[in-house]
C-alpha cells in the first residue's frame, strides 16, 4: 500500500530532524499536528543537501549535489521517489504548491558552498536568501495552509526571521566553518578575521531583523504561532549569549543554550502565548 510508504517517508524525515537538530525538532512539537510532518519534510530535504556540501568529504560533492537536484525535480514531477526523504518533500511541495523558484534558490546556495568564496555584500545576501530566507518561505506556505494572500502578507517577516537565524548560525559555527570548511560568510572581513567592530554590526543587523520578524510571528495562525515563537525565543537567547562573547571566544567554542535553560524558555513562552501576551 502506497499509504504505508507515504507514512514511512514522513517518518524518515522526522527521524532526520530529531537526529540532526533537537532544538528544531522540539520547536516542531509545538506546531499543530496537521502540519508537523510537512515541516519535517522541508527540514529533511534541506538537511540532506546541506550534508552533501558540508560532510561528504572524499566524494565528488558537485556530482552528488547535481544528482540530488535532478532527483528532486523528477520526484516533484512524478509525485514519487524511492528516496524516502525526497518522497516526503515532493508530497509536501505538491500539496501546498510551493514555488519551485524557492527550491532553485536554495539549491543554488548549496552550490555556492561547493568551493570557497570571498563573500562581498552581494554574495552574502545571495547566499542568505537561498540558504535561509527561502526555507522560511517554504515553511510559511505550510503555516498558512497554502493561503496565498496570507503568505504574501507575512512573507517579508518570514524572510527576516530566516535571515536572523542564519546569521546567528554563522556566528555560533564560526570555528567549524573557518577551521573545518574554510568558509567565512560575512563580507568585509580581512585576514585578521571578524573584528569586534564587525561583530557589533552583525549583531545590530540580527536584532533589527528579529524586531521586524516578531511583527509577523504574532500574525501567524494559532496552529503555528507558538512553535515559531518558541524558535524565535531560543535564537534570541543565543544572540544574547553571543553578544557577551568576544570574537576570540567564538573561535574557540560553539555557543550553546543548556537543556535546563531551554526548558525554562519553553515554559516561559507557553505562558506568554496562553495568556495572549505576545
Amino acid at each position: 500500500m502506497k499509504a504505508l510508504y507515504d507514512q514511512y517517508s514522513y517518518t524518515a524525515s522526522k527521524h532526520v530532524t530529531k537526529l540532526y537538530s533537537t532544538s528544531f525538532y522540539n520547536g516542531v512539537l509545538f506546531l499543530d499536528k496537521k502540519i508537523r510532518k510537512d515541516i519535517h519534510a522541508i527540514y529533511g530535504f534541506v538537511r540532506l543537501a546541506d550534508e552533501i556540501v558540508d560532510s561528504f568529504h572524499g566524494y565528488d560533492k558537485a556530482e552528488l549535489l547535481a544528482k540530488f537536484k535532478e532527483e528532486t525535480y523528477v520526484a516533484i514531477a512524478q509525485g514519487i521517489s524511492l528516496n524516502p526523504v525526497l518522497h516526503a518533500f515532493q508530497s509536501t511541495v505538491n500539496k501546498y504548491q510551493i514555488d519551485h523558484e524557492l527550491i532553485d534558490q536554495f539549491l543554488h546556495s548549496m552550490e555556492m558552498d561547493l568551493n570557497p568564496l570571498d563573500y562581498d555584500q552581494s554574495k552574502y545576501e545571495e547566499y542568505i536568501l537561498g540558504s535561509a530566507e527561502v526555507v522560511g518561505l517554504m515553511c510559511l506556505k505550510i503555516f498558512v495552509y497554502g493561503d496565498q494572500q496570507k503568505y504574501e502578507m507575512l512573507k517579508p517577516a518570514a524572510m527576516k526571521l530566516g535571515s536572523a537565524f542564519q546569521k546567528i548560525n554563522f556566528l555560533r559555527d564560526l570555528k567549524a566553518d573557518v577551521e573545518g570548511l574554510g568558509r567565512v560568510y560575512f563580507p568585509n572581513v580581512g585576514d585578521e578575521g571578524i573584528t569586534p567592530e564587525n561583530k557589533k554590526e552583525i549583531e545590530k543587523e540580527i536584532q533589527k531583523e528579529f524586531d521586524e520578524a516578531f511583527q509577523g510571528i504574532i500574525r501567524l495562525p494559532k496552529s503555528s504561532r507558538f512553535g515559531v515563537y518558541v524558535s524565535y525565543v531560543y535564537y534570541t537567547q543565543l544572540l544574547r549569549k553571543i553578544k557577551r562573547k568576544s570574537t576570540a571566544e567564538l573561535m574557540s567554542s560553539r555557543i550553546r543554550v543548556s537543556n535546563k535553560r531551554k526548558m525554562w524558555l519553553f515554559a516561559q513562552s507557553y505562558v506568554r502565548n496562553t495568556m495572549n501576551l505576545l
